[in-house]
């Protein structure tokens, strides 16, 4: 799948597109709903289908300084993308000259003129343009003057309550993975590359795989069932993952650490996505070595059977 910024020519097979536009941090259920029916727009009338996104996040451009919440990285969304049916995924670089465009020169300029959309999906909450003054009124009543037609998908519900990249954070933030699985319809996954640490698993009979958490939503801190992917192979690895400071260790450090089951290779410099499938007990500190290792003992075996249990894992999935 082609990748775009929106300051790039875009090809002219991709001009006259249908467009899903939001920043689909997540891609939850909600967001696959506004590209469905964009994709459905696009093959009804034999047009290509982009679906758009903003990097960084707006809110992470005018707040800065706010604490980490990304749920996915582009080339996360980027595979996401492709699997909902898109032909390209096209990234608008939020900065201050695209935070300072009007809503109708952001309709006129760029989706209709450089981006030459015929169409455009948006969620009916979706705002846009200098101090958030577009939404999808706007883009209907500007996009009839420029042969830009609009369509707006309301709020998906799950439980009687909005899907929302909020409401995930919210319950990765209480350690909810199976209710974070429902909204995204899969686990919450880490992208990252697998670095060197203190190496003091390994001796202890635990190897693992540091991993940084960059700019993702920081999950409670705790023990998890997990699964690893490497990217480059897409070989999976079941194990058990360590978020947090590690209390039993001086001095407190924030680590991602899983140790994966059965698997003795070299996994430094490679690209892990770790899924967090069930939360399994918080971080504790412990009063010696042993008591630590025989508590890991038994994540180990929890997340082992939690793992295998494929009733388990199918209702994560749901």
């Amino acid at each position: 799948m082609i990748r775009l910024s929106h300051r790039d020519t875009l090809p002219e097979a991709l001009r006259g597109a249908i467009v899903a536009l939001g920043n689909f941090d997540g891609f939850h259920l909600g967001h696959q709903r506004v590209a469905e029916e964009a994709v459905n727009w696009a093959r009804a009338e034999g047009r290509p289908a982009i679906i758009a996104t903003f990097d960084p996040h707006p809110v992470r451009h005018f707040a800065p300084h706010v604490p980490p919440f990304r749920l996915t990285t582009l080339d996360q969304r980027a595979e996401l993308f492709a699997a909902a049916g898109a032909d390209a995924m096209l990234v608008f670089a939020f900065d201050d000259e695209l935070a300072a465009m009007p809503a109708e020169n952001f309709v006129r300029d760029l989706l209709a003129g450089r981006i030459g959309a015929a169409g455009v999906v948006t969620g009916e909450d979706f705002t846009f343009g200098k101090g958030r003054g577009g939404n999808v009124a706007v883009l209907r009543d500007v996009g009839a003057t420029c042969g830009l037609g609009a369509r707006a998908i309301a709020p998906v519900l799950l439980d009687n309550q909005v899907v929302s990249s909020s409401r995930i954070r919210d319950a990765l933030k209480a350690g909810e993975c199976d209710v974070a699985a429902r909204l995204l319809t899969r686990p919450f996954a880490i992208r990252e590359v697998v670095v060197h640490g203190d190496k003091r698993g390994r001796t202890i009979g635990f190897p693992t795989a540091n991993m940084d958490m960059g700019h993702y939503l920081r999950p409670r801190y705790g023990i998890y069932a997990a699964t690893g992917r490497i990217v480059a192979t897409g070989q999976e690895l079941k194990g058990a993952a360590n978020l947090g400071v590690r209390p039993s260790f001086d001095p407190p450090r924030e680590v991602l650490e899983p140790h994966f089951f059965d698997f003795s290779g070299d996994l430094y410099g490679q690209e892990i996505e770790l899924a967090l499938h069930h939360f399994l007990r918080p971080e504790a500190k412990f009063d010696s070595l042993d008591a630590l290792v025989a508590q890991m003992t038994a994540d180990c075996d929890r997340a082992r059977e939690l793992l295998s249990d494929s009733r388990g894992d199918a209702e994560t999935r749901r």
